[in-house]
This record gives C-alpha cells, structure tokens and sequence, in this order.
C-alpha cells in the first residue's frame, strides 16, 4: 500500500490496461527502479516510510508547484488551482522575460482548475470562467515564461516558473494539401547520394508552384549519432537541439565559391565522387550510404572551413554562437569528444563524461578547432533549412516545410551528455503489451525525467522546441502522447515488465503552444496506436492537430467498419500511409504480406494473412465504389490509388498528405519495423512501381504523377490551385465535423 501511494505521488503507474477492461498489475520490481531513477529511495519497506514522509512534509510547506500555467484565452486569464489555494493574504510577485515586475493578487479559492490528468479540457464557451475577475494584472501579463515568487503571511517564500500561452496553437488556413517524403530518398541531379536541404527546397518551389501544394512534411533531420556504420534511422539522433549536416547542399555554402584553385580542384574531385554516389543508386541499384555521403561531404567542408569568412559573414557567425548559446558548445564539444573517444560517451575517461568538469573545459580548448568546426556546420545547415522555409513561403506555400521532431534520442548522444540531470538513467521509453503485440516494445531511447524537467522551469523542452520551430512552417510531434506520459522499461527487463510515468501534462503543452505561436507554426500530433482516453481532446482543445491513416479509421466502438468521410475528424492530417506503413500499392495488392512472408514476419500462416488482408481492402474499395470514388473499377491499381486519395479529401480534414512514392507507385516501405539487417530500412530511394529509382527530376515528370494530382486540381487545369476537396464531393458549407474514431486505432508498428 505504502509502495502503490509513493508511486502515485510520482506519477508512476502500478497497474495498467494492455486491452479494454483488462488491468494489469506492474511488478513492484518494476516500480522501485522507476523510482530510484526519480532519485527515490523505495527498496525496503523502511526506505518507503521514509520517502513518504519527506513527500507530505514537502507538501505541507509548499506553496507553489515547481511551474504555474496561465492561459491566456480569449474570453480572459485562466488560472490553476495551484494559485486559489494559497493562504489569504499571500503575495505574488511576477518578474517577466523582459525584467519588468508586478505585484499580482491571487485569485480566490474558486479559481478554475486545470487538473492534471490528461483528459482535462477547456470550460465550453460561454461557460463561468472561475479565474476571471480577480484583476486586471493577469490579463495583462505577456506570453512567455516569466518567474512567479510568493510570500505568504507566515514568512514562507516559494519561486516558480511561469508560463503564460495563448489558448491554442496556430491552425492552417481553410483546407490544403501537401507531400510527405523522407527527405534522405529524394535524390535530385545535384544529390550526393542521398537527398538534402537542396532538393527540400526545390521540391517545395516545384510544387507549390506547379502543383498547388500547401506543405512538405519531412523526416526528422536532428542530428545523428557519427560513426561507421550509422545508425540509418532518423528517429534514434544523438540530439534533436540541432540538425544533421549530411544533409547540407556543400555547393551551397557561400565560402565553396570563394574557394582558392587548389581548394576547388579537391572540392571537384569531392563532388565528383558524390555524383558516382548518386548514379550508383539512381541506375546500379545501390542503397543510399549516408557513411560514404558522410565522408565525401566531411571533408569538403572542413576545406570550407579554412575558407576565411567575410566580415558580414563573420558578423552573423558570431550571432548565432551568441544565440545558441551554452547548447551549441556542448553539443560541439561533444561531437570534437566522439571523433577522439568515440559516440559513446559512458565509454570515455571518467572525468570527460561530465560536461562541466576542469578536464572537460581543457579537452574543449585542446579541441577549440574542432569545436568551431561543428558549430560552423550547425550554422550552415541552419541557414540551409531556412532557405528551404523560405522557398516554400515564396512557392505559395501555405503551411511551408513540416518538420519532424522524434521521441527520444540515442542513449549515447549529445543531448544525454549535455543534459544528464534530466534524463532517466537505466531506463528506456517503449510501448506496453497490447491485443497488437504481446511483448511490448523497447524503443532503447531514454526518457526524460518529469521532476528534473519541472524544476528547471522546462528549460531543455523549450530549447529544443525553440531550436526546432526557427525554420518550421509546422512541427510533426512523434508519438505526441509522450507528452502526457511515457511507458518506461527498466534496463535489463523485457517491455512487459515496463510501467507508465506521467509527465505535467498542463506545462508541456503550454510551452508547446507559446512556441508555436512565436513560431506562428502549426502543430500536428502522431496519435496513432491505443491512445489513453482524454488525450485527443486536450491536445484538440489546444489547436493540435491530430493524425488519421485511412486503414486505421474505422468504427472501433461500433460494428468496425470502415468509417465513413462525414465522421473523420476536422482537427487532423489525413493520409493513406507513413513511412512506417506499407505503400497504398503494395496494400491494394497484397505485396506487403508476401514481403513479411518472405522475411519470416509473419505470426500467422500465410494464406490466413492474404484472406484477412484481402477483406480488409475489399471492405475499402466497397466503400470507395458505394461513394462513386472509383470510376476506374476494381482491379485498377493506380485508380484504387486515386480512389483513396479521393476519398481523403472528401473528409473534414484540414490537411490531406501524399505520401510522395504513392503518386508513382513504389511498392517499397521505407520504413519494415520488426527488422535490421533483413531489410534495408531508412536507405530506399523513391521507385516506381517496378522499383526503378526515380530522381526529383524524374517525380516532377511522371505522367502517373500527375495523374494522381488531377485529384486535386481544377478541372481543366495541371495545377491544384483550388482548395481541398474542390470537385471531390465535399462542401465546406455543409461538411459534417468529425467526430473521431473512438479512442483506439490499430498501431503503426515497432518504433524504430
């Protein structure tokens, strides 16, 4: 008992629902390394006492929580009820961002309260707000994150971070469409081997202009762990503060023009190489070699970076060091560290595995020139990637680039050295036993930890999103439930003996919303996989938008059929796959169970696969036919295809994504979760349906391409100019909101 209470005052779970009115109990095991790794003693039952009666004295002194959230809603300050309990005649005192202070008066008992189980959701307007009326001065407090002190009568003091944030997060204006791409598989004439910031930007210009595209959604482009082999996947970085150049376009940078002759004779050479790279996957066959692009591009910038800059140059160099900050130098001190030491950090001299240490502070000035060049090439891609926003702004663009921001990051990266003190040590974010996967997944990424990051004010989540969000027209958040709690698995344990661990769920989505909003950029939230009741709504409430895959959606709580389009959801990125996902191809023709089949995936007996995956696109392409969506009749692979992105856009959604190797009909998953060495995930190029690689240039003129794009466009025209769903069926004026598809869709497989 004592156990179970300690746990719930941590926001650590002791039983969960692997299925619907299933509970499971967590082993106390489980629940006594989650706590020590929150720095909580809970291993006899003496060391229980003890915790608990630290944690209610805590209690009884504290007069406020470690971070208050204000939100600034349109019908006035809405005020927790961390604030109305404090004692009558209490002072408080705000200091701003800016450095100016007010003294502010409390609001009464009755102060509206937020709550903090992730079903909390916004009064419905018109209703009572219980924490309006209480003085001019919360109204008038700006967004940002400010510091709140108190002073209560008895002599007690308690300071606390404060956020204060708009009431939702930008939305897309009216409806629109876009690409989804992993950026490393869009090779271009000018590629090195592997698409970059470049062909980003191209695609964007190309169609926004020509096609009418409001955005390009690509794959998270943090940083990666270096080293021979790297891991390929996008979504386990050494740090997701900064981004990979690998992808730069070294043409690009400013100083390849003022190379000196022997400087631009090697760079040749280099370039050379990168287009042997290029047309060994593009016409021989070869998988993408982020190793081999790694190194052709590796050196050419470290000639880039004897290349003096000029004094403008050198000017806005030295802002953005300025900007960036103590971050940027450790990340740079750790990526000079890894190429003497290695990328994993745990192995080094014990001293250099603190990044604070005399013997750390030495090594960085041993090291100064390396640590200069890894900022240098931070500063490059940085202006890449605003290049590519940019280019997208100009096209048209409504939304612009989406970018990706993954769940956690490679134990042995950058960002857990920098920031040990917020990470939990010995554990790993993952996924429960479910009615889809019995044994769970381990994802082998370490979570945060949500006391470290509450007594910091939130600072390492906001810097991240900070950093991620300069040159975003939107942010894609993976696994977006994260934000209200995580499935932590102890080292060593299987995910089965894993446990929830929730996290202050008000602040992460404050600090997401004030970002964004700074930003002006739209959120999207992978939702996908059992989502805990509530969620959907909180993170609706707050202008996030959500994720629907078109053979996910069905009526779960029904008869669980196909969900008609009048019943999606508004609030959502409509889509036919992810990278995670078999292509809408190889679904309408069966490919993927074969591929599973012939890779010893299956858990089922082949034929009992094909017959129950063939019904389920059947019971689709009925829909489609009933609905008049397929014209081209059944059998028609490239019109099933148009038939489903048809269908997309005749629900509410606000935005609709086209997963970019649909529209020529590569049979091919980026993306196999359950494999490593069997299949080459993360190092496809897009291919046609015949697996012929297909260059930017190539996409931009595929007849089959375009053919699909008609769906969108204008009769009568080449471009896709008028707004979504335009000639599709659906009517803005009268379309029924979506109502969702109930709390649970089929997951999207293995994390990576």
């Amino acid at each position: 008992m004592g156990l179970a209470r300690l746990a719930a005052l941590h926001g650590v779970a002791t039983t969960f629902e692997p299925s619907e009115g299933v509970t499971v109990a967590v082993p106390d095991a489980t629940v006594v390394a989650v706590l020590a790794a929150l720095g909580i003693d809970a291993s006899t039952p003496q060391a229980v006492r003890a915790a608990l009666d630290r944690a209610d004295r805590a209690a009884k002194g504290r007069l406020l929580p470690p971070t208050v959230v204000v939100w600034q809603e349109s019908r006035g300050p809405r005020l927790p009820a961390a604030l109305g309990g404090l004692p009558a005649g209490t002072v408080l005192r705000v200091t701003t961002e800016e450095g100016r202070e007010a003294r502010l008066v409390p609001p009464g008992a009755r102060a509206a309260a937020q709550g903090s189980a992730p079903a909390a959701r916004r009064a419905p307007h018109g209703a009572p707000d219980e924490g309006a009326g209480t003085g001019a001065g919360w109204a008038a407090l700006p967004h940002g994150v400010h510091r709140l002190s108190a002073e209560a009568p008895d002599g007690r003091t308690a300071a606390a971070t404060l956020v204060v944030a708009p009431g939702e997060v930008p939305r897309p204006e009216g409806r629109s469409y876009g690409f989804l791409v992993q950026l490393y598989s869009l090779l271009s004439a000018r590629s090195w081997g592997m698409g970059d910031l470049g062909d980003l930007a191209e695609l964007a210009t190309w169609s926004g202009r020509a096609l009418g595209a409001s955005f390009v959604q690509v794959n998270p482009l943090h940083a990666a762990v270096p080293g021979a082999p790297a891991d390929p996947s996008p979504y386990r970085p050494s740090s997701r503060r900064f981004p990979d150049p690998v992808h730069l376009r070294v043409e690009d940078v400013p100083e390849y023009a003022r190379a000196d002759p022997a400087q631009r004779a090697r760079l040749e050479e280099l370039r050379e190489k990168g287009t042997e790279l290029r047309e060994s996957v593009l016409s021989k066959g070869a998988l993408i070699d982020r190793d081999a692009v790694w190194e052709l591009k590796r050196e050419a910038l470290e000639i880039l970076h004897t290349v003096p800059l000029g004094p403008g140059r050198r000017a806005a160099y030295c802002d953005f060091l300025a900007e960036q900050g103590r971050a940027l130098e450790d990340h740079a001190t750790w990526c000079a560290l890894a190429e003497v030491h290695g990328p994993e950090w745990h192995t080094w001299p014990a001293a250099l595995r603190d990044p604070r240490s005399p013997e750390t502070a030495r090594a960085r000035s041993e090291l100064m020139d390396r640590v200069d060049f890894h900022c240098r090439l931070v500063w490059l891609t940085d202006a890449q990637l605003a290049a590519a926003g940019r280019a997208a702004r100009e096209a048209g663009m409504g939304v612009g680039i989406v970018h990706d921001l993954a769940v956690g990051v490679h134990p042995g990266g950058a960002d857990t050295w920098a920031q040990q003190d917020v990470f939990a040590a010995g554990m790993s974010v993952g996924a429960p036993p479910d009615a889809f996967n019995a044994r769970g997944q381990d994802w082998g990424l370490p979570p945060w930890r949500p006391d470290a990051l509450a007594a910091s004010g939130f600072a390492p989540y906001r810097g991240l999103l900070r950093g991620i969000l300069r040159n975003a027209g939107a942010l894609r958040i993976d696994h977006v439930m994260g934000l209200f709690r995580l499935w932590w698995v102890p080292q060593g344990a299987p995910p089965t003996e894993g446990t929830y661990v929730r996290y202050d769920a008000e602040a992460m989505l404050a600090v997401l919303v004030l970002e964004a909003h700074r930003a002006g950029a739209v959120v999207v939230g992978e939702d996908l996989g059992t989502v805990e009741p509530g969620v959907r709504e909180a993170l609706a409430d707050r202008g996030v938008l959500g994720t629907s895959v078109l053979w996910f959606e069905r009526d779960w709580a029904g008869d669980a059929r196909p969900l008609p389009p009048e019943r999606w959801r508004e609030g959502c990125v409509a889509t036919a796959t992810t990278h995670d996902l078999p292509s809408t191809a190889a679904r309408l023709g069966g490919g993927h169970v074969e591929l599973r089949h012939r890779l010893g995936l299956l858990t089922r007996g082949l034929e009992e696969e094909r017959t129950e995956d063939a019904a389920d696109v059947q019971e689709w392409l009925g829909l489609l036919e009933s609905l008049g969506l397929l014209p081209e009749g059944a059998g028609d692979e490239e019109g099933g295809i148009r038939a489903v992105y048809r269908f997309l856009l005749r629900t509410p959604a606000r935005m609709v994504g086209v997963w970019l190797p649909d529209a020529v009909g590569d049979l091919r998953p980026q993306n196999l979760p359950g494999t490593w060495d069997e299949y080459p995930n993360w190092r496809l190029p897009v291919a046609d349906g015949e697996g012929r690689p297909m260059s930017l240039e190539d996409l931009a003129a595929s007849p089959r391409l375009h053919r699909l794009m008609t769906v969108f466009a204008p009769a009568g025209t080449g471009r896709g100019t008028r707004p979504a769903g335009a000639g599709t069926g659906f009517d803005a004026r009268t379309a029924l909101p979506g109502t969702g598809s109930g709390s649970r869709t089929a997951p999207p497989g293995a994390r990576p």
